[in-house]
């Protein structure tokens, strides 16, 4: 073997090494125990290897980056999308977070140290003939979706939004509903973003999932639509976008390949003995993992690959509906609300208990708790007083109460994943948007 022949295979060599390292790390971090010492044994590769948390995807996401912009200049998209549709500039690229997320496991004796919720300025920016049920923002944080029991779905561009906030030009009111999707025969009751595509998503009561392009001027009807066998309450897109979930009146969640449509279900249903139906589901960041929210009161947290159920949480919520789960960005906890009118905080690895946030109550309403984008708060709903309520997520003391300017409780927030706004859906069939101000 020549000297450029065994300096290639060295090269080679400490490359396969490297990226063995990076998957333990990325399966061993993200509570895939089993796999990362599968993989660690096959490979020879040290389960304690040090790797950043999340170098993994880091680097994956940089490739992702780097091959869509030569996809733009010229290799065919995916046989789902219209690669001949003018895509708004940029879509899909997220910027960096404000911070880095909470690091709960760190958190020891937090009294006292609670931090101010910054004031926010909010505005009505529009409404439906009926209750707006739901709401999503686009992962760049550029688009606004919201749901309406009206059966229609609204699409807002949050910098026109932002002008909204400002005083008056002489160009006259700044309208940012940006397109009217009419398709759906029943009322939505959720919807998501493609991540990379401009395609919105929504499950409805008319047991559909519709796809709408909306980077089409004109188009107001979907171009895809999946039959389900239940009304579909909860969808949520898969981060490389080739897969969705669909939580719907049916005990399982239901997992659809986007370019056959094909649905797959989980094996082990019967041996972790879920009986009713999902009011929510949503996969982590990486896709790795998923949680549902069951009316039973449980939370379950289900295998990505798999779709095995891998940690149960049965009285989450006691025998109440459990109406909410959503990841931290880390993919250790999971923050979920109930119509027991608690929220709570879990760890993903053990199940258990955190943080409990005291103080709100919804016993009525599918509401949601959310964290903030940089997870140092979590907010969630007042019914009967018709406030927004506010957590210090680490010490889970109350700093606010904010009148929600909605006639009756908003029954659904949903913050923006990229600064520091908000969107609240009313049962007045309002859509009002909350931003910090200055």
């Amino acid at each position: 073997m020549d000297n450029n022949n065994l300096e290639q295979t060295l090269q080679e060599g400490k490359l396969y090494r490297y990226v063995n390292n990076l998957i333990v790390a990325h399966l061993r971090d993200n509570n895939l125990t089993q796999a990362a010492s599968a993989v660690a044994s096959a490979t020879m590769t040290p389960l304690n290897i040090e790797a950043s948390f999340n170098k993994l995807l880091e680097l994956v996401a940089k490739g992702l980056a780097v091959e869509k912009d030569e996809t733009v200049r010229g290799v065919s998209s995916s046989p789902l999308f219209d690669s001949s549709t003018s895509l708004p500039a940029a879509y899909g690229s997220i910027p960096p977070p404000r911070v880095v997320s909470v690091d709960f496991s760190a958190a020891h004796d937090t009294k006292g140290s609670s931090k101010s919720f910054p004031k926010h300025e909010t505005r009505h920016v529009s409404e439906h003939k009926n209750v707006a049920r739901c709401a999503r923002f686009s992962p760049d944080g550029r688009f606004l979706a919201s749901g309406s029991a009206d059966n229609s779905i609204k699409l807002f561009e949050v910098a026109k939004i932002k002008q909204m906030l400002l005083p008056e030009g002489r160009d006259g009111p700044v309208r940012p509903v940006v397109r009217t999707f009419y398709d759906h025969l029943q009322p939505i009751n959720d919807v998501d973003f493609h991540p990379q595509n401009t395609i919105l998503i929504s499950g409805a009561k008319d047991h559909t999932i519709k796809f709408f392009d909306f980077s089409k001027t004109v188009a107001k009807r979907a171009f895809r639509v999946i039959q389900d066998t239940h009304n579909v309450r909860s969808v949520s897109f898969h981060p490389s976008g080739d897969f969705l979930l669909a939580g719907t009146d049916h005990h399982v969640p239901h997992l659809y390949d986007i370019n056959t449509f094909q649905c797959y279900l989980s094996l082990n249903v019967q041996e972790i003995g879920a009986t009713s139906a999902i009011n929510q589901v949503r996969y982590s960041c990486t896709g790795g993992m998923y949680v549902t929210a069951s009316k039973d009161g449980a939370i379950r947290i289900w295998d990505g690959v798999s779709s095995n159920v891998v940690r149960s949480i049965l009285t989450a919520h006691g025998s109440a509906e459990a109406t909410s789960a959503n990841f931290t960005k880390d993919q250790r906890y999971v923050l979920s609300c109930g119509k027991d009118s608690s929220v709570k905080l879990w760890e993903v690895g053990t199940g258990r208990l955190v943080k409990h946030y005291h103080g709100a109550t919804h016993t009525q309403l599918r509401c949601q708790a959310i964290f903030n984008d940089t997870e140092e708060f979590v907010l969630c709903v007042d019914e009967p007083s018709n406030e927004i309520v506010i957590w210090d997520a680490l010490s889970a003391e109350k700093v606010a109460r904010w009148p929600s300017n909605h006639v009756g409780a908003p029954r659904w927030l949903e913050h923006s994943p990229t600064e520091a706004a908000f969107a609240s859906c009313g049962t007045d069939r309002s859509i009002r948007f909350w931003k910090e101000t200055p």
